[in-house]
């Protein structure tokens, strides 16, 4: 018995349309690129973005590093433990403020730096895109991601569009 032909979607409803998709998708793609590069680091990609920040800029409340990465507090703080019990930073009370939390590079944080180096050029080689292609499109995302968060908190989920109207 033959199967019934299903009624094609519409475009808008295409998987290949999705920007969500074409971005999740992307996602993967790049973490796999990332995975072999650090992981002869010893690093996980999230890791690797906790010392981006800290080689940016050292000595940085838990929060801050946190608002950079767009992660929550309990997200970070294990990424931080296994950083700290690595040997590449150090958490200590900030003495002006016992409640928060400084990170510090260590010295063999800040070596790993140098290690490091070669991962961007790498990244670029596997894209096949150049420097200039590269900057457009991360500031494309950028501008991207903070259009969708202006203004928006779990707490104030997007609506959905309204049903179509059916014509009899």
């Amino acid at each position: 018995m033959p199967a019934c032909p299903s009624p094609s979607s519409p475009p808008e409803l295409l998987l290949d349309h999705q920007l969500c998709f074409a971005l999740y998708s992307a996602s993967l793609a790049m973490t796999k690129v990332y995975k072999p590069l650090l992981e002869a680091l010893g690093l996980t990609y999230p890791q690797y973005l906790v010392l981006l920040v800290l080689w940016e800029q050292d000595d940085l409340p838990v929060s801050h590093i946190g608002e950079r990465l767009f992660l929550d507090s309990g997200t970070l703080t294990p990424l931080l433990k296994r950083l700290e019990s690595a040997g590449w930073l150090q958490r200590t009370r900030d003495s002006a403020d016992e409640r928060r939390v400084r990170i510090t590079l260590t010295p063999a944080g800040r070596a790993l730096q140098q290690q490091a180096r070669s991962v961007p050029a790498c990244v670029r080689t596997h894209s096949q895109l150049e420097w200039p292609q590269i900057r457009a499109l991360t500031q494309q995302l950028q501008a991207l991601r903070g259009t969708l968060a202006a203004g928006r908190t779990a707490a104030d989920p997007v609506s959905p569009p309204p049903a179509p109207q059916v014509q009899p």
